[in-house]
């Protein structure tokens, strides 16, 4: 079970920044712009003043959807929406204000994504459509981590090879390092054993509980460290102003699959095919607290599994027990 609140404090490693420049008709900069940036799904707003060359900066956002407000006395109030922050990103909204009375409002739509980034760290971003919209056999969300040119899954090369493993840039996969939230995460494997997190299962569940995640390959910034790997940052989903849930159910078993190589297909005595069935099931609700302040964000998967596998072995043939 996996119960998650948001309050307003947010890590570096996890959050995003939103950083601009406020301009006036003619180009020049204003300083003693208010802007303030309301996120949409929580309420949650935060408000600097530009300084004397017309700058803002705001770190540690979480991530999501936004509402961004400039407005001074004697310029009309400019609000622009639809801008979406996602994790490490740095993200550049600039403001040319208009003369006139403030309360009259000029309302700009981002039709597109934000491209206007001050770093590159983005390149390795899986976004919480790709989660949840593409198939994933064992609903193991790190599976997604094949979509970022040099990410390599080698479950073979590991002593156990239902063990989740990726080797990144070509280095070795037990120097990557994995947080979520902004804390090491290692899943079931307590003791650090292995190159990424896991569940009992052989897959890390929790599809529904994740919102994005990022992967920086090489050439990070100075806040990442303490391996040489790769940095794996993963974002999970919160609860909002809104009350949601679902609930899924998976099932596989054999009643499609056919023997192996080494089961007998012919008479006297056929090998029937191994009983298998594998159930997934689960949810995830979320609902406000308090509106605006406190959230509440809840997730459960089951896995259960009944794998039977044909074994084979040498015997002595019927002459050899015969003493022939």
């Amino acid at each position: 079970m996996i119960a998650l609140t948001s309050g307003l404090v947010f890590g570096q490693e996890f959050s995003a920044t939103m950083s601009g420049v406020v301009h006036d008709a003619g180009g020049g900069v204003v300083p003693g712009v208010s802007v303030t940036a309301k996120h949409t799904d929580s309420g949650l707003t935060r408000t600097v003043i530009t300084n004397e060359t017309g700058s803002y900066r705001m770190p540690a956002l979480p991530v999501g959807e936004y509402e961004v407000t400039a407005g001074l006395s004697g310029f009309k109030q400019q609000v622009r929406r639809g801008i979406n922050l996602v994790v490490t990103q740095e993200a550049v909204v600039n403001f040319t204000l208009e003369v006139g009375d403030l309360k009259e409002n000029v309302t700009v739509t981002e039709d597109a994504p934000l491209v206007n980034t001050t770093l590159s760290s983005t390149s390795g971003l899986v976004t919480r459509d790709q989660i949840k919209d593409l198939p994933l056999n064992g609903r193991s969300f790190l599976e997604l981590m094949t979509l970022n040119a040099g990410v390599i899954a080698n479950r073979s090369n590991t002593t156990d090879n239902n063990v989740p493993s990726f080797s990144i840039a070509g280095k070795r996969p037990d120097s990557n390092r994995f947080t979520m939230n902004g804390m090491d995460y290692v899943g079931n494997n307590a003791g650090g054993t292995y190159t990424a997190p896991q569940g009992i299962s052989g897959f890390l569940l929790g599809v529904d509980a994740v919102r994005e995640f990022n992967v920086l390959g090489h050439t990070y910034g100075a806040e990442y460290g303490k391996r040489a790997g790769a940095q794996v940052t993963i974002v999970t989903t919160s609860g909002t102003n809104q009350w949601r849930g679902s609930v899924f159910e998976y099932l596989r078993n054999n009643a499609l699959d056919t023997r192996n190589f080494f089961d007998v297909a012919n008479d006297p005595n056929p090998t029937k095919v191994p009983p298998f069935q594998r159930n997934q099931f689960g949810g995830a609700v979320g609902w406000p607290i308090r509106k605006d302040k406190m959230f509440f964000f809840g997730n459960y998967e089951g896995f259960r599994e009944r794998l039977a596998v044909s074994q084979y072995g040498y015997v002595p043939s019927r002459q050899a027990r015969q003493g022939l």
